[in-house]
């Protein structure tokens, strides 16, 4: 029998479910005004005051303007070759190095460990990683990029902590079997730890994709950047001369509005879709 809740209850659920309501508000909103703006119309976007509850005479001219630009694509393609090759050698190494650091037989492991902490708190800075990365002859490259972060001490640390709660009896029981430590790793290791795994990639994947700065400090090649550097030049840099270019879309400044709330919608959008889906 369903117990009858009492009145302090009553008025507890209630405030709690207004607070979260307005919590999803808060945070939601943001995401809707910028989907609203990049389809308004630009003129009465610039002349419009207060909250956008909705489009201002609705259109798709900056949208237009958007997928007509070069950079945007090649900032999609260059982004995706950066995650691909990325997550690939992110898991690979980060997988190596939670491996090693799980075992219990590794007799340097806790100095080992603080040594790779240590790099969490403190950093040789920018110049010194500057010299490291052109001396090595990646400036100008994608590999800028992609080698610099291929492992996070974070993500180390998670994924350490997963292989750690693996029985120590599988492990055995699979050398006595003959296995190696390639094997252990990836057939009793990583299947056992997918959830773990999945939290792992999915913050590289995310940190990847709104990664900008390393590619700001070492790319000066337009067609190598990827879509955050774009996409930062558009928003920051405020030029979007070269999306307004061939668009009959009437003032410059008015449009240039729009475009960026349709540049943030356009290089968002593919990791919102996918982040559900890892988070779930």
């Amino acid at each position: 029998m369903k117990k009858k809740e009492s009145v302090p209850q009553k008025i507890f659920n209630i405030v709690n479910i207004c607070f979260m309501l307005f919590m999803i508000g808060v945070t939601l909103y943001p995401f809707i005004y910028v989907f609203f703006a990049s389809l308004s119309n630009s003129m009465l976007f610039i002349a419009h005051q207060g909250p956008l509850l909705l489009p201002i005479a609705p259109n798709l001219a900056a949208y237009e303007a958007v997928l007509k630009n070069k950079m945007i694509f090649s900032g999609y393609r260059n982004t995706i070759i950066i995650l691909t090759v990325s997550l690939i050698l992110n898991m690979l190494l980060t997988s190596f190095g939670a491996y090693v650091l799980s075992r219990r037989e590794i007799m340097i492991k806790k100095p080992l460990m603080l040594y790779i902490v240590f790099t969490m708190f403190f950093s040789g800075g920018l110049i010194p990683f500057y010299y490291v990365v052109t001396s090595l002859g990646m400036y100008d490259t994608l590999a800028a990029v992609i080698l610099p972060g291929a492992i996070n001490t974070f993500n180390l640390i998670i994924l350490r902590t997963g292989f750690e709660g693996i029985p120590v009896s599988l492990e055995e029981a699979a050398k006595l079997d003959g296995a190696g430590d390639l094997t252990i790793l990836f057939k009793i290791m990583v299947p056992l730890t997918l959830p773990t795994i999945a939290v792992v990639i999915l913050y590289y994947a995310v940190a990847t994709w709104n990664a900008w700065f390393n590619a700001m400090i070492f790319i000066r090649t337009r067609s190598l950047y990827p879509l955050q550097l774009v996409l930062r030049e558009i928003l920051i840099g405020n030029d979007t001369s070269i999306m307004e270019s061939g668009a009959d879309l009437g003032d410059a400044q008015a449009v240039s509005e729009t475009i960026k709330y349709a540049v943030i919608i356009v290089s968002t959008l593919p990791i919102l879709m996918i982040y559900p889906f890892l988070q779930k």
